[in-house]
């Protein structure tokens, strides 16, 4: 790709630092540097910056990015593998933005430092020019002298003198100055020398206004750095304006520390360097060497001496010693058929490239590998090092893969939802290991499940239950743990309950209900109908082999372990079945009355609920399918066997026949005589009454104008009939639910007109007998009259005689017939002369109605006068008027002679 940048340069000056934003842009790729030149103070901290942009997210991606100030092979190298940098160098890169920080910046630092980002697309790559000019300088201090006076100033062509804080030192001697100006006596032998506050690590050169007769120290180097083990000489060089009467080298810090100054040790004399410090002197030179280097020999150095009435002082700083120990880096692994191949760099924070090196396998000099660099067939159990030739014997930590990780529970034991959980993954590798966890939970394969060294759980639940392990990862390969249970203990959760069969459940079939719950350690659970304790045990499942009716309820579980219990929620079981054997219940439950309201309900034990069919004497009723079947107005006509059938789809029960007895009051009675013939004196004769009733009628028999009753029972015999017999009889007929009379009138006749009295009879007999014919005939034809209650036909053929009222009191039963008005009676008369001719009329008559001179004085023909009224009906056709049948029927009968 054209690297060459279009650039757009905006300027902004600010003291000592010129600050350029640099927009480089092209085709959507670009780079922005906030600064195109720094200046910093050597020691100081910088950070350049920068953003970029490039075009198509969705199909670049930013795989690398690094700032560089150099090439190799024409290729940018990264400032972090640069070893000049080492240790003092980090990068800030996210959302598109990256800062280098470079720390204790030194003059050798000056360079120009470009960015450069690389994509996933193969040999797409950005570098931003024309990068960022870092330039780095020190203090200086400019004197002058005027009478006797010499003016300091301490400047820096990076720094503005305001609102800074100065440190000046003479002769190696720190003193009280903190501005940039100081003003001293003139001594020539003097030198001074100044810093920043806080960076008096970093002091400018030594100034003397003569230079060459004044007090100095120049440290030929102020940092060094050396491998362990290897040997380093540190020098300087002095002179004073007096006689040196001692001097040393020594180490900060293992100085006690004085007012102003430290007060050094001689490094000869200290301990742990016996045998390893050499002081080597020439003229005004001087020459520290350290042998067989250690980490803990890293300080700074300095030398003091002494000489006349002071000397050298302490303060200023001398030159920093870093002992690095080398390392071994791993730059690639190739993976062979048969082996693994790794290409290894010897190295350490000092640059070194010249030196030549030993390699170690598994403790074993590699004797042909004398490079920095080297390609070595490596296996997982290899160690590798390095060592400086000449200096084995201070070997590169080994680089190895992880051995095979360790994973500890913390705390130990059981462990308890809720509770705290620790694991830690442990190995040991070189490089350090990249730790990631896997957990597996009923699964076939364990899956990623974290990227830390410690799993924590600070609140651990059941969820978290499974089998973990953890794999140890480097550029030299990898290794598993074991696998380790976390077996998470927890009360019951809420328990669920299934029913098999799932479909409607009926009754003789199997069921079986499952309670189900989670927890650990497994669940006890207890059965529970309508909250009582059913006696199965603890299983999970409760079974009926034979599920009945009285098995339907509620029903719950309850699952339960040494950490808790829970109660399902009820649910209910529903058992279906066929109708029991109806029961039928009557209401009012008393004896039934004609004309009351009842109410026959059928009750059956069905599921789902029962349809019911009534049935009268096994007919079906059509009042539908309730379970009431109701008569508002009871009649006798209603009585009769009763039965219901209750069924749904499961089957269907019929009840017991019963019986439904209504009770009424007798009807109209009607009386019959026995014999039918005429009534002669001296014979015997049956009067017979009859009614429809119910209960059945008690009878009773009354002779008008008498007090007392003349018979009771339903036949009223007559055994030796005299003349005295003769008159108006009626009957009573009665039950509980009240009484209806019938009145008759009798006649005696001699015994001379027997024969023709039988005659007579007989023809009455004849002319009762059309007369119900002809009166059925009437009541077809005139239905609306004749379904009136009130008189009718007996089974007998007599014709029902009775009164308007169905009840009369006993008072009026013992009024004359003459004064019940309302009565129906029958006069049969029969005449002396047998030469006369016998009527018998049918009108509407009363008793008491007086008789006529004309009927007392008639001898020779006698009536027979049949009343016949509607108004003989039931209570409440009392008030209806009375329909006269104008019609008569008369009958002529010879009489015979008498005897």
């Amino acid at each position: 790709m054209n690297e060459t940048p279009d650039v757009f340069m905006f300027l902004t000056v600010v003291p000592s630092v010129l600050c350029v934003l640099v927009v480089q842009s092209q085709n959507g790729w670009g780079v922005t540097y906030s600064q195109t030149e720094v200046c910093a103070l050597e020691g100081s901290t910088v950070e350049l910056s920068c953003t970029y942009t490039y075009p198509y997210p969705g199909y670049y991606r930013v795989t690398e990015s690094f700032w560089f100030t150099k090439t190799q092979n024409n290729e940018p190298v990264d400032v972090r593998t640069d070893s000049q940098y080492t240790g003092r160098v980090t990068y800030s890169c996210g959302w598109k933005r990256c800062t280098l920080r470079i720390t204790n910046v030194e003059k050798r630092d000056s360079a120009t430092y470009k960015f450069r980002f690389i994509t996933n697309q193969a040999g797409v790559r950005f570098t931003g020019n024309p990068g960022v000019i870092l330039s780095v300088t020190d203090l200086q201090v400019q004197g002058t002298y005027s009478w006797s006076k010499l003016e300091l100033k301490c400047l820096s062509r990076c720094l503005s003198p305001h609102h800074v804080s100065y440190v000046w030192y003479k002769n190696g001697h720190k003193i009280s100055a903190e501005e940039s100006s100081y003003s001293d006596s003139y001594v020539h032998a003097d030198s001074y020398s100044c810093a920043l506050k806080g960076y008096e690590d970093f002091p400018s050169p030594l100034y003397c206004y003569y230079d060459s007769s004044c007090n100095k120290v120049k440290y030929t180097h102020r940092t060094i750095c050396a491998s362990r083990g290897s040997s380093v000489d540190i020098s300087c060089s002095y002179r004073s304006y007096e006689s040196i009467r001692s001097k040393f080298w020594f180490r900060s810090d293992q100085s006690q520390q004085g007012q102003h100054d430290l007060r050094p040790k001689d490094l000869r004399e200290d301990s742990q360097y016996v045998n390893r410090v050499q002081v080597t002197e020439s003229w005004r030179d001087t020459t520290l060497r350290i042998s067989e280097l250690r980490e803990s020999d890293s300080a700074v150095y300095r030398f003091t001496f002494t000489a006349g009435s002071s000397g050298w002082g302490t303060s200023l700083p001398g030159t920093t010693l870093t002992v690095t120990a080398l390392q071994v880096q791993v730059m690639k692994i190739t993976t062979h058929r048969f082996y693994t191949e790794a290409e290894l760099r010897c190295y350490s924070s000092c640059s070194e490239a010249d030196l030549s090196y030993v390699w170690f396998r598994n403790g074993q000099k590699v004797t042909w590998k004398r490079t920095a660099t080297t390609k070595i067939s490596y296996y997982l159990d290899n160690k590798i090092s390095c060592a400086l030739e000449g200096h084995e014997r201070f070997p590169s930590p080994s680089v190895y893969s992880p051995k095979v990780p360790s994973v500890v529970l913390n705390p130990t034991g059981e462990i308890v939802e809720s509770s705290s959980v620790t694991l830690t993954c442990s190995t040991d590798a070189n490089p350090a290991a990249n730790i990631t966890w896997f957990k597996r939970n009923g699964r076939q394969d364990f899956e990623p499940f974290s990227s830390e060294q410690q799993l924590i759980f600070s609140s651990i639940q059941s969820s978290d239950a499974g089998e973990y392990r953890c794999r140890a990862e480097n550029s030299l390969g990898r290794r598993t743990s074991a696998h380790i249970i976390i077996d998470v203990k927890y009360a019951p959760k809420l328990p669920s309950v299934s029913v098999s069969p799932v479909d409607e459940i009926m009754e003789g079939s199997s069921v079986t209900l499952t309670c189900s719950s989670d927890a650990n350690p497994a669940a006890k659970y207890t059965w529970y109908k309508e909250n009582q304790t059913l006696p199965q045990g603890q299983k999970g499942t409760y079974s009926f082999t034979t599920i009945r009716s009285k098995d339907s309820g509620m029903y719950s579980c309850k699952s339960e372990n040494k950490y808790g219990h829970k109660t399902s929620k009820g649910f209910c079981i529903d058992v279906q079945y066929a109708p029991r054997r109806p029961s039928v219940s009557l209401s009012p439950s008393a004896a039934i009355v004609e004309g009351t309201s009842l109410n026959l309900t059928c009750s059956s034990d069905a599921n789902p609920a029962a349809k019911y069919t009534w049935y009268k004497e096994n007919q079906t009723l059509p009042q539908g399918q309730k379970g009431t079947y109701s008569f508002t107005t009871i009649r006798s006509k209603d009585s009769g066997m009763y039965s219901c059938k209750s069924e749904n789809k499961y089957g269907h029960k019929t009840s017991k026949g019963f019986s439904v007895d209504v009770q009424y009051t007798p009807r109209l009675p009607s009386v019959s005589l026995s014999p039918s013939a005429a009534i002669v004196e001296g014979t015997s004769l049956n009067l017979t009454c009859s009614s429809d009733a119910n209960p059945a009628a008690n009878y009773t028999w009354y002779k008008v104008n008498e007090e007392t009753s003349v018979a009771s029972g339903q036949i009223f015999i007559i055994s030796d009939i005299r003349s005295e017999h003769g008159g108006n009889y009626y009957c009573e007929a009665h039950n509980t639910r009240g009484r209806h009379n019938s009145t008759l009138h009798l006649v005696v006749v001699s015994g001379s007109m027997k024969s023709v009295t039988a005659g007579l009879v007989t023809v009455i007999f004849l002319v009762i007998i059309l007369l119900s014919i002809f009166l059925l005939i009437r009541k077809k034809r005139s239905s609306g009259e004749t379904n009136k209650p009130g008189g009718r036909l007996d089974n007998e053929g007599q014709l029902n005689m009775a009164s308007a009222n169905d009840d009369p009191p006993a008072s009026a039963r013992r009024q004359p017939a003459e004064e019940q008005g309302e009565l129906c009676y029958a006069t049969v008369s029969f005449s002396r002369n047998k030469e006369d001719p016998i009527y018998s009329n049918i009108l509407q008559a009363k008793f008491n109605r007086p008789k006529t001179k004309n009927e007392e004085e008639e001898d020779e023909v006698e009536y027979s006068v049949v009343k016949i009224t509607s108004a003989c009906s039931l209570p409440e056709s009392r008030s209806q008027e009375v329909v006269e049948d104008s019609s008569k029927l008369y009958s002529t009968v010879n009489k015979k002679p008498r005897a």
